[in-house]
């Protein structure tokens, strides 16, 4: 299945604009996942939206509400927060360049390739790509993907460019409220110089390839044992799909307001056949 990219617009430099396409780089199906199975009916594990002494709620009563005390909260229309919302801009300029060292790893969080739209934009791409990497910089800009506006580095990854969402600065917890304990003492001298040793002669270039998930794997090979094992338990979920909404289910809730159906339709005398 083709990649589909996140976002198109133009990455610009000044007064070049290049057509570009963002895509993610990372793989959410990369790893074994599970669905929750009811054992005793063998259908899946639903969860609906619901509130404690009520039961499950429709979508369209839901608003989001923003806590200002201990269990008081100011409502807010879905229309409010759309309306506010920053519209898709089709530009990301790049503002500032810096050296690579210069941005702490804690900053990084997502990252994206950025591809040339077309053959024409590939020229004026190439140009950005082999200037970042002769000057040995990264770009800095805000681009604003899904109403809301991100900071991201730009620098040279193989043939193309790698773009890497950053933290904003409130968004990171002070380093020295958590190392508070440590003291600042120094260390034994020969203790250090073995542990260095140590370390120089593990050194070697990074290889990420030579690094697995070794969970993944045992799970994978426990699962592929399983699946050709005609004694494994099994059973098929064959209920509908379509239902249910991931967040937590109020269970009692929900088989007390079924109760309630299930009475009331008994109550109920069947209307009377006019004369």
């Amino acid at each position: 299945m083709a990649a589909r990219a996140l976002w198109k617009g133009q990455l610009r430099l000044s007064l070049v604009s290049i057509p570009v396409e963002i895509f993610s780089a990372t793989k959410s199906g990369a790893r074994v996942s599970f669905r929750q199975i009811h054992k005793p009916s063998g259908k899946r594990v639903r969860y609906e939206k619901s509130v404690p002494g009520i039961g499950p709620v429709k979508t369209d009563e839901i608003v989001k509400g923003y806590e200002v005390d201990d269990d008081e909260y100011i409502l807010l229309d879905p229309d409010e927060i759309d309306a506010i919302k920053l519209e898709t801009k089709k530009t990301f300029e790049l503002v500032q360049f810096v050296d690579a060292c210069e941005i702490s790893p804690l900053y990084f969080d997502k990252p994206y390739y950025i591809t040339a739209s077309d053959d024409l934009a590939q020229d004026a791409y190439r140009v950005v790509r082999d200037a970042l990497r002769q000057a040995g910089k990264v770009g800095l800009g805000q681009v604003t993907m899904r109403g809301k506006e991100y900071l991201a580095a730009v620098k040279p990854c193989g043939d193309g460019l790698l773009m890497e969402t950053l933290h904003y600065e409130d968004e990171l917890r002070e380093a020295d409220q958590i190392f508070t304990d440590i003291e600042d003492e120094k260390v034994d001298k020969e203790l250090l110089e073995v542990a260095t040793s140590l370390i120089d002669r593990k050194s070697a270039p990074f290889d990420a390839g030579a690094y697995h998930d070794k969970y993944a794997e045992a799970m994978q090979t426990m699962l592929d044992a399983k699946i050709k094992n005609k004694k494994t338990p099994r059973v098929r979920a064959d209920d509908d799909d379509s239902g249910g909404s991931d967040n937590v289910v109020d269970l009692m809730s929900a088989l007390k307001q079924s109760l309630k159906d299930a009475d009331g339709k008994k109550k109920k005398k069947p209307a009377k056949k006019a004369s």
